[in-house]
């Protein structure tokens, strides 16, 4: 029975709860970018909506390939209404680099401290590190999709067809 309870207690701690879910209000950030800029949700509610594209960290091999599919495809996301950000954990200046080495036409968003992703639920416990999730967030200002299921080689493709499946409207 002891050994039960220690293994439920090492999944808990290992294992976190997705902090929102689909239909809900998607957390409030305001973080610095890539780009020198820093942007706040709230400036898109009524106007934009948003896809926040979370990764581990930048200059690895899978971050790297989904932020190249961004960079060369992005003319496909572009055609829709949406604000579109990479975001992990690491530093401001890590994601300029990041972000310049891979001629990354968008920001790429940081939050070193990990407080955003803990309250979007991709912190990973322990590590100061994202997963890998994808969250579409309407004009409203309310998740439409959690996508988990991240293949980087086609990030781009894939994030046109989801805004085009969600009724994402295009630009004209």
């Amino acid at each position: 029975m002891r050994k039960l309870f220690y293994g439920m207690l090492l999944l808990v701690a290992v294992v976190p709860a997705m902090a929102v879910e689909v239909g809900e209000p998607a957390p409030e950030f305001s973080l610095q970018a890539s780009d020198g800029k820093t942007y706040t949700l709230s400036d898109f509610k009524g106007k934009q909506a948003v896809a926040i594209a979370w990764y581990p960290k930048a200059f690895t091999k899978g971050c790297t390939i989904e932020c190249k599919s961004l960079a060369e495809n992005g003319h496909l996301i572009r055609e829709y209404d949406v604000a579109y950000f990479m975001a992990s954990t690491d530093e401001v200046e890590e994601n300029k680099k990041f972000a310049a080495e891979q001629k990354a036409d968008f920001p790429l968003l940081s939050d070193p401290t990990g407080a955003v992703a803990e309250t979007y639920g991709v912190k990973m416990p322990v590590l100061n590190m994202a997963k890998r999730v994808t969250f579409y967030i309407g004009k409203d200002g309310k998740i439409l999709k959690i996508d988990e299921n991240i293949k980087p080689a086609t990030s781009a493709e894939d994030m046109a067809r989801t805004l085009g499946e969600l009724g994402v409207a295009k630009k004209q």
